[in-house]
């Protein structure tokens, strides 16, 4: 008799009671089959995500909208599909630079007046000093040879970048259709979680 059956024995246990529990073959080989299993996984992309990257530009700031569309060109330079869904106050960095007052009601006027009317009237989100602030990092740029907001905006539409306005801030700012950008699509929550679900990565700025 084996030396571990007269233990069983001994401690009132039957050898076939715990036979199952000694199968250390079959324990291997669901051992091995997983680890295959794993393997296989981690060898094959996920499917549902895309070379893509998805962005909310919700800032108004002039540092932050540069930021934005360094980020968005390089990723479209590296041959990612780039989306871009500007919301609230980033719509202020995609307007053609001229004010509109005709059909708004009062609010609507007032955001108008006191909003930025384009990229090029964009202030700072630190150091700002009334427009001073962005007026010497445009220079700083310009002497460093480095792209304006301006020239990235117009990368961006040449590497296909797509922009994407939203309905509901543009209704609620009262900005019309007319005072943005051309190549401006319109959507709403909805347009970027469909970027977003399948994105590699998504960014809020």
């Amino acid at each position: 008799m084996a030396i571990n059956e007269m233990v069983m024995q001994s401690n009132g246990v039957s050898a076939t009671a715990v036979a199952p529990m000694l199968d250390v073959q079959e324990l291997l080989d669901r051992i091995n089959a997983l680890e295959a299993r794993v393997a296989e996984l981690e060898e094959a992309p996920a499917q549902d995500i895309e070379d893509r990257l998805a962005l909310v530009v919700f800032s108004g700031d002039l540092d932050k909208a540069i930021a934005s569309f360094i980020i968005a060109t390089g990723a479209a330079a590296m041959g990612l599909e780039v989306s871009m869904f500007f919301t609230f106050w980033g719509l202020n960095v995609i307007k053609k630079g001229q004010r509109v007052y005709t059909d708004k009601n009062l609010f609507q006027k007032g955001f108008s007046a006191m909003m930025p009317s384009g990229s090029g009237n964009l202030g700072l989100s630190q150091m700002n000093f009334f427009g001073v602030g962005s007026k010497m990092i445009r220079k700083i740029m310009q002497d460093n040879d480095v792209a304006s907001l301006e020239e990235f905006m117009e990368m961006a539409q040449e590497f296909g970048v797509r922009m994407v306005a939203c309905d509901m801030s543009q209704e609620l700012m009262g900005i019309r259709d007319e005072e943005l950008i051309d190549g401006i699509e319109h959507g709403g929550v909805a347009t970027f979680l469909g970027d977003a679900a399948s994105a590699k990565a998504s960014l809020f700025i």
